[in-house]
Parts: C-alpha cells; structure tokens; sequence
C-alpha cells in the first residue's frame, strides 16, 4: 500500500475545501434564485386575482346582509299569502314571429 506524500495530501485538502465552498456558493445563488423566481410569481398571481378577491369581498358582506333581512322576515311575523306554483316562459325569438304565417 502506497502512502501519498504530505505536498499530494494538502493538494487534495485545498481542492475538496474549494470544491466544498465552490458548491455552497452555488447552491446559495441558486436558493436566491428560486426565491426571487417564487416571490415574482406570488406577486404576480396576487395581481392578477385582485378583482376576483374584490368579489368574495363583496360576496360575502353581501351575504352577511342578506342573513340580516331573512331575520326580518320570521314566519311567525309574517302576515302575507304565501303563493307557490310554478312559471314557464317561452322565449320566442322576433326571427321566428316574422316567420310565421299569422305575422301581420
């Protein structure tokens, strides 16, 4: 078994010690980067979703208020008719009345 001579061992101590820091020094620029790349597209996604945010906003005072008035109408105060049925509705299009023989 050979054994390296003292020169060849701090020659192979420097380099893994420059490889060594080499890498973090890389590694940190590349943490810095995905980083920086999240927080642009965070960023981004929060700009593009501010009106749809304004919405649920809006949505839900909206909501709070609706539960409000459905307060005000408790069916033990309530004095009116109750009328239930049903409603059909047919859309007729002004293309298909010109069209017919009865049109004047």
């Amino acid at each position: 078994m050979k054994q390296g001579s003292l020169i060849s061992k701090l020659v192979a101590l420097i380099a893994t010690a420059t490889l060594l820091v080499v890498g973090l020094m890389f590694s940190a620029v590349l943490l810095v980067f995905i980083l920086s790349a999240g927080l642009i597209i965070f960023g981004w996604i929060w700009w593009k979703t501010r009106a749809l945010r304004r919405q649920l906003r809006e949505h839900t005072q909206f909501r709070a208020s609706a539960a409000n008035d459905a307060e005000a109408f408790r069916p033990e105060e309530f004095t009116g008719d109750i009328i239930e049925g049903e409603v059909i509705r047919k859309v007729v299009l002004i293309e298909e009345i010109k069209r017919r023989p009865d049109h004047l």
